[in-house]
């Protein structure tokens, strides 16, 4: 397994910048993002997307994955992603959020979803990228491994994916959902992201979560990483180092992603 900084945490720093920073951290490579406030534009890919990646090379560092916010392939610049992540060697490419709109519309919200699939899959084909469907806690059409099993069923695995994320299915699955939830789209998961959290409560019956460091968290990564390497996993894992940037400075939030790489990297070795 090889571990990616997700650009998103030094999103404050230009390309040299973060470039350096991950190189010195003992980061393999880097999730870039593509997308409104990332580190590339979408209309810009086509001249940003190359030099970026030739910029991260030169510091020794891969980029086999992009976050975009792609949920449909007619959209603005989604072909434009897609062709120039393949010439620049990208092998994977996180799509974009579905937004649960309320009870009741969920069927036919799955229904739409798997026709804008059907368009995500051909630029798949074609670009010779998997494009992935990231599980998220919340209010998204993807926030249980169950419905993204359905959305993926009829999908070939290699061009359209499970970006699993065990903290978020944690949040949503308790003690054993996000176990289950594993199993279910196990054939699918092509990419993992690395985050944790705890559950804090704000008063009545108000509980929220703050994400923190991974020794301190509710993910039991040692049972995670059990079944990674029983169904043969041996991608990419994305490092979200998702502190309240508020409360830390950056020397701070530096401080805890190194001791979060080290305590992550114990299971891969």
């Amino acid at each position: 397994m090889q571990v990616l900084m997700f650009s998103k945490m030094l999103r404050e720093y230009d390309l040299n910048k973060m470039g350096d920073i991950a190189a010195r951290m003992g980061f393999d490579g880097v999730d870039l993002t593509v997308r409104e406030g990332g580190h590339i534009l979408p209309e810009k890919v086509k001249n940003d997307l190359p030099y970026a990646i030739d910029i991260l090379k030169s510091k020794g560092l891969s980029v086999p994955m992009l976050t975009t916010s792609i949920t449909n392939a007619k959209e603005p610049y989604a072909e434009d992603i897609y062709k120039t992540a393949e010439s620049c060697g990208v092998k994977f490419l996180k799509l974009g959020y579905w937004k649960y709109e309320g009870f009741g519309k969920i069927k036919k919200q799955i229904k739409k979803a798997k026709e804008e699939l059907k368009g995500i899959e051909s630029l798949s084909q074609k670009y010779k990228i998997c494009s992935a469907i990231h599980i998220h806690s919340g209010d998204f059409l993807s926030a249980n491994a169950a419905i993204v099993y359905l959305l993926l069923k009829d999908f070939n695995p290699k061009l359209i994916g499970a970006y699993i994320d065990p903290a978020h299915m944690v949040v949503e699955g308790g003690k054993s959902g996000w176990k289950m939830g594993m199993d279910l789209i196990s054939d699918y998961i092509c990419l993992v992201a690395v985050k944790d959290f705890n559950w804090f409560h704000k008063g009545g019956k108000n509980w929220d979560i703050a994400w923190g460091p991974f020794q301190e968290g509710m993910v039991p990564w040692d049972e995670v990483f059990t079944y990674l390497k029983r169904i043969g996993f041996d991608g990419y894992l994305s490092i979200h180092s998702e502190y309240n940037w508020k409360d830390l400075t950056i020397k701070e939030r530096l401080h805890q992603t190194d001791q979060d790489l080290a305590y992550i990297r114990q299971f891969i070795k």
